[in-house]
C-alpha cells in the first residue's frame, strides 16, 4: 500500500467533498432549508464518482447538517423545521405525555466575558457578550432557568425586544435572524441545590435539588457560540437521551 495512505494528513476522498461541502454552507451559497445540488451535478462539480459525493452527503446526514427526503433531494438542516425546534432539549415527563412548552422572558443584559467564558467560547477576557435569562414553563409549570451567553459580534442587534417577540427557539432565531446555525453540543450534567432568584423563578425551596445541565454549542468548523446554563426541576420529569 501507498504510504501516503498511512500518513496521518491523509483523508479519504469523500471526507475532502465533505469539507467542500461544509465550505459551501459556511460561506452560505446553500442556506438552511434551501435544497443542495443533485449527486450527480456535485459529482461533476468535484470531478469524483457519484458514490464518493454520496457518503460524503451520508456523513453530513449523519451529523444532522444535511437532510435527505425521499423522492424531493437533500436540504441543508434548519431548527425552524417541526423535529428539529427543540432537537437539544431532553427533559421529558415521566408519562411522556406532550407538553406546551413556553418562554418567560426575563433579561437581557450587555457583559465581558471573563476568563472562563472567554476559554468557552474562544474570545479575549474582556470581549463583549449578551447574557440572556428566562424561563421555560412545561404546560403552565416553571422547570427549567435559562442562563444563556452568547459572543456580542456575531448577534448584532440581539437584545430583549427580539429575544421576547421570538418566543422559540433560540436556535431557530440565531439561524433565521443573523446567519449562525447550530450544528452540535456538548452538555454536563451536575446535581445542585436550587439558589436564589433561580429557587424563587421555579418556585422552590432555598436549596432544594435540581438537575445543572452545562451546555456549550457549535457551528460550522467547531466554533463555540452559545454557553446555557439550564437549571431543571426534575420531580416528575427526567433527562432523556438516546444513545446509538
Amino acid at each position: 500500500m501507498d504510504k501516503h495512505y498511512n500518513s496521518p494528513s491523509y483523508k479519504p476522498l469523500y471526507d475532502q467533498i465533505k469539507v467542500l461541502l461544509t465550505q459551501s454552507l459556511i460561506g452560505g451559497e446553500w442556506r438552511p432549508g434551501d435544497m443542495i445540488p443533485s449527486e450527480i451535478e456535485l459529482a461533476g462539480r468535484y470531478k469524483v464518482s457519484q458514490g464518493t459525493v454520496r457518503k460524503a452527503i451520508d456523513a453530513l446526514a449523519t451529523e444532522n447538517i444535511l437532510i435527505r427526503r425521499q423522492g424531493k433531494g437533500t436540504f441543508v438542516a434548519t431548527h425552524s423545521a417541526e423535529g428539529m425546534k427543540l432537537r437539544f432539549l431532553r427533559l421529558t415527563s415521566v408519562d411522556g405525555q406532550k407538553e406546551l412548552l413556553q418562554n418567560e422572558f426575563i433579561s437581557c443584559t450587555k457583559g465581558k466575558a471573563d476568563v472562563r467564558m472567554g476559554q468557552i467560547l474562544d474570545l479575549k477576557a474582556g470581549a463583549s457578550t449578551i447574557e440572556i435569562k428566562r424561563l421555560l414553563t412545561f404546560s403552565g409549570r416553571p422547570l427549567i432557568f435559562d442562563h444563556i451567553v452568547v459572543p456580542a459580534a456575531p448577534f448584532k442587534g440581539l437584545n430583549g425586544t427580539r429575544v421576547e417577540e421570538n418566543n422559540g427557539s433560540m436556535y431557530s432565531m440565531y439561524e433565521s435572524e443573523f446567519g449562525v446555525r447550530m450544528i452540535r453540543a456538548e452538555e454536563r450534567l451536575t446535581a445542585v441545590g436550587a439558589k436564589g432568584e433561580v429557587a424563587k423563578a421555579l418556585g422552590l425551596k432555598e436549596g432544594e435539588p435540581i438537575l445543572s445541565i452545562e451546555r456549550v454549542s457549535f457551528t460550522y468548523g467547531d466554533k463555540p457560540m452559545e454557553w446555557r446554563l439550564g437549571l431543571c426541576v426534575t420531580d416528575n420529569h427526567h433527562y432523556m437521551n438516546e444513545l446509538e
